[in-house]
């Protein structure tokens, strides 16, 4: 398996055959795209009362 793992990782992938019939692949994982930050800056303001408490009509719906 550790070979198999090695060229997969090297770019190959690999059919698992059963009785002559493909029954699994062995691929290399997608790489994730690096991840940009600030990429969304600008796309949405917090209000200034972001943190504020909510009014007692609205705290009583979520005790109920």
């Amino acid at each position: 398996m550790s070979r198999l793992l090695q060229r997969v990782a090297a770019g190959d992938e690999i059919v698992i055959t059963r009785s002559g019939q493909p029954v699994a692949k062995l691929v290399p994982v997608g790489r994730r795209a690096a991840r940009v930050l600030g990429r969304d800056e600008g796309r949405f303001e917090v209000p200034d009362d972001f943190d504020a408490p909510l009014p007692d009509a609205e705290l009583e719906a979520f005790e109920a």
